[in-house]
Order: structure tokens, then C-alpha cells, then sequence
């Protein structure tokens, strides 16, 4: 039933959100999933998974993890493939040779999960917005991959879709739009978190392994975006031959004269085209966002547009510098800003290692992190060997929501994503019920809009919802 009263009233004039596949509804029963989220975790916001083939935001547990206290006891690996889980309408596809029939989601037979959960939540007063992923490793029986997919620097075609393919563009329109208008829904919320050539190359992320040579891309779209932006492909794809080179002989330690850093900052020197490719690619994702903000807004004008902003963001200065959050702010009603403070300290390790491979070989991981730590305005937090055992601190999610906020200009709201059980590794911290209290409080604190509670309710104990229910009721005494 819906919360009442003074403080809970001050409450709802926020978002409070959560992520959750149709996984948790089939399983689970959409009035009684409806009850618990709303009961225990003052959620007034649904962000329904719709359109995905990752199992970060639907499915079930990964297997070889803990399995919460609802839902079925059955991992993604029995089987999980994904897709789409609404039902496409055929003449929203009209312009792109991807056609809405090839993207039916066959996990849980025939079932609209749109059409489903949507009355039963407007019912209570809830806003329900549907989540559409484009990732990066698609399986092998999408049709439509083999004809749009990227090209790496050694010709091979990988897991993703090219943003410079025209197909592509109007591809993703027309899911978006199809959504929007075949649905009474509050809007969409856009998952892309595939970075730049320059930065998979020397291993900016968390979840990578560093392999240079896989960088994409370099199709005859991409070249001909090269082209129309002043690009000299032929010299970018040079630089990066050179590139993956260096990140090859750093990763086995053979180290340059100058050393690794000197030798990283003379390749872009001696080949600006690097850079320059690496923010075609950048401009290539934002144009895609900007072309489903205003097919959206072509809808109706106050469906909403959000943008999930990856952790990547969070931990490295160079992912940062390319990533503005007024430009952001320009083309969405809202940016769901990843702060997984739990998980985060086994992610921020990572990162830390990766990139003490590659262009920061000639630091220890220990003192590099002091130096990032710096850059990144986090203060106190544990040593590069505790990371995975005590996470990242609330304070870490207060300072980056407060950056966040300062950074759009009052022109996009602010959700920060809260972890609430997001699994980590064997010897990593599990997140208690006061880090996930304590976690959602301090987004508040910061100066929060909302909060999108995340990864997904499948893999959610019950206790830790109910600890962020709890915490945004005492954020409306603050």
C-alpha cells in the first residue's frame, strides 16, 4: 500500500527508484513484488529492465553466489539470454534494417512484462520507466550482429554494435520510441557503458582484462566519420598499431628508456590522432543519446530520459576529463550516477592494477592510489590491499553526488545508484544492513534528487531494502 503521512509525503516528492528485471515478477508475482518494494523500500519509482542482453540488470544470481531470501533459488546459467521483453511493434522499425522481430527475449516465453507491471504500479502511484542496454557482448545467435558489428584493430568483428552505422542510430530510436509510444510509461532509462579505444586500450576499467589489440573501431563507418570530423584515419589506425605495441611490451614489463609514462605521452604527442579517435568515439555514443532524447521528447514532452553514468567515471581522471556532466545535463531529465561504495573498493583496486600495468607501471599501486585519491577528492579511505574488504565509504558517495549535482547546474537531476547487495568476490566485503543504510543516507546528504536502488531487486536481501527504505524516510528529517 502507498505511504502516507507528513514525512513520507516529503519523501515521495523524490525519486526513489529501483532496478529490477521480469525475472522478479515472474518468479516472485507482480502484486506481492509491488507490496514489498513499496512496504520496505519506500520505492515509487519502477526501473523496469526491457530491453537487455546483460545480466548486470535482469536475470537471476550469477551462479557461485549466495542467493537472497526471495525469489527462486536459480542462477543466470539456467539458461539467460535476453532481449527484448516487451513486444516490438513492427512499424517503429521501419528504418533501420534491425526489425523488432528479431529481438524477443525467449527466457520467459511469450510474456509482455511491460504491459503486466505497468497497471498494476500506476495503480499504487508509481512511475514505471523502462531500462534499455546496449553492451557489448551480445550473443552469438543475435541475427543482426553480424552485419553491424564493430571492427578491432585486427580486422575481427566483436561483441558490439557500431554507433557510426546508420542502422544502429535508427535502431536504437525506434526501440526507444516504440516503448514510449505502445505504452503509457514515465520514460526511458539508457545503459551504454563501452568506453573509447584510447582508454580499453591501456585498461581504465574495473572488469577488464587489458588486451589492446581488441579495440574498436575501425569499420568503413567509423572511417568515414573520421573523415567528415578532420580525421586522418589512416594515422589514427597507425597510432594505435603503435599503441597496442607499448600496452603489449608494458604488460610483459619491458620498459622503455624513458619509462612507461614518458613513453605513453610521446605516442600522443607523436600521433594526436589517437586522442582524436578516442573522442570520435565519444561523440559517436553521446549523438546516439541526443537522437533518443528528442525522439522521446517527440513523444510526449514529459516522458523522462535518463542516463546510467558508469563507475568508470568515478575512479579514473582521464575517463572523467571526457565526460562533462553539464554536456550530460543538456540532453537528459535525469543521470543515474553510479556510486557502488561496496562493491567499489574491490573495483577501485582493480582499476588501480590495471592502469599500474600499462601507462603508471613505474609506481607502486600503493602510492598511486594516494595520488589518485587526491585528484579524485576522496578522503580517507582504506589502503589498496583493505579496499575489497571495507569498500568505499558513505562519504565517497556524498562527495561524488555533491559533484555530480554541482557539475549539471541545476539543468539534470541527480540519482545516485546505491549498492544494495551488488555481489563481489570471495574474500570482499558483503554489504551489511548499516552499509546500505548508511550508503543511501549519505546520497542524501550530498544533496541526492532521488536514489535508483541497484544493481537489481533479484539479487536483494530483503533486510538491506528495507535498511534504504529506512534511510530515505530519515533523509525526509533531515
Amino acid at each position: 500500500m502507498p505511504l502516507k503521512g507528513a514525512i513520507e509525503k516529503n519523501i515521495m516528492d523524490k525519486t526513489i527508484g529501483i532496478q529490477i528485471g521480469p525475472d522478479s515478477f515472474v518468479d516472485e508475482g507482480i502484486e506481492k513484488v509491488l507490496d514489498i518494494l513499496q512496504q520496505r523500500g519506500a520505492v515509487n519509482t519502477i526501473y523496469l529492465s526491457t530491453f537487455t542482453y546483460d545480466k548486470g540488470i535482469t536475470g537471476r544470481m550469477n551462479a557461485g553466489d549466495s542467493f537472497p531470501d526471495h525469489g527462486k533459488p536459480e542462477s543466470n546459467e539456467n539458461p539467460f539470454h535476453g532481449g527484448n521483453f516487451a513486444i516490438p511493434h513492427a512499424r517503429f522499425y521501419k528504418d533501420t534494417a534491425i526489425k523488432g522481430d528479431q529481438l524477443r527475449a525467449p527466457d520467459y516465453g511469450d510474456i509482455d512484462i511491460v504491459a503486466q507491471v505497468l497497471p498494476a504500479a500506476k495503480k499504487r502511484g508509481m512511475k514505471v520507466l523502462c531500462s534499455v542496454q546496449d553492451g557489448f557482448n551480445y550473443p552469438g545467435d543475435v541475427p543482426f550482429m553480424k552485419d553491424f558489428a564493430e571492427i578491432d584493430l585486427l580486422g575481427r568483428k566483436s561483441g558490439a554494435m557500431c554507433f557510426f552505422q546508420p542502422d544502429v542510430r535508427e535502431f536504437w530510436k525506434a526501440v526507444s520510441v516504440d516503448l514510449c509510444s505502445s505504452y503509457d510509461i514515465d520514460g526511458i532509462l539508457l545503459f551504454n557503458e563501452r568506453n573509447g579505444p584510447l582508454l580499453n586500450a591501456i585498461g581504465v576499467s574495473h572488469h577488464q582484462a587489458i588486451d589492446s589489440a581488441k579495440v574498436t573501431c575501425f569499420c568503413e563507418h567509423h572511417q568515414k566519420a573520421a573523415r567528415e570530423h578532420g580525421i586522418n584515419f589512416e594515422r589514427a589506425k597507425e597510432g594505435y598499431r603503435k599503441l597496442n605495441q607499448y600496452v603489449q611490451n608494458s604488460v610483459e614489463a619491458k620498459r622503455p628508456s624513458d619509462g612507461y609514462y614518458v613513453e605513453f605521452a610521446r605516442l600522443l604527442l607523436e600521433y594526436p590522432e589517437i586522442m582524436a579517435y578516442n573522442q570520435l568515439f565519444d561523440q559517436g555514443k553521446h549523438q546516439i543519446l541526443k537522437d533518443i532524447y528528442t525522439a522521446v521528447k517527440g513523444v510526449r514532452k514529459n516522458l523522462e530520459v535518463g542516463f546510467h553514468i558508469e563507475h568508470t567515471n568515478s575512479f579514473n581522471p582521464l575517463y572523467r576529463a571526457t565526460r562533462k556532466y553539464e554536456e550530460l545535463a543538456s540532453m537528459s531529465d535525469f543521470l543515474k550516477v553510479v556510486v557502488y561504495n561496496n562493491c567499489g573498493g574491490e573495483r577501485y583496486r582493480n582499476f588501480i592494477l590495471n592502469i599500474c600495468q600499462t601507462v603508471f607501471r613505474d609506481v607502486p599501486p600503493a602510492e598511486l592510489i594516494q595520488i589518485n585519491n587526491h585528484l579524485l577528492n576522496y578522503e580517507n579511505e582504506a589502503s589498496i590491499d583493505d579496499l575489497p574488504k571495507t569498500g568505499l565509504s558513505p562519504d565517497y558517495v556524498s562527495r561524488e553526488t555533491q559533484r555530480a549535482k554541482a557539475g549539471v547546474k541545476g539543468k539534470s537531476r541527480i540519482l545516485p545508484g546505491i549498492d544494495v547487495n551488488i555481489p563481489t568476490g570471495k574474500n570482499s566485503r558483503k554489504a551489511s544492513v548499516e552499509d546500505t543504510y548508511a550508503a543511501t543516507l549519505a546520497a542524501f546528504k550530498g544533496g541526492a534528487d532521488g536514489v535508483i536502488l541497484s544493481r537489481k531487486y533479484s539479487e536483494m536481501k530483503l533486510a538491506n531494502l528495507e535498511a534504504a527504505g529506512r534511510a530515505v524516510r530519515d533523509a525526509g528529517k533531515i
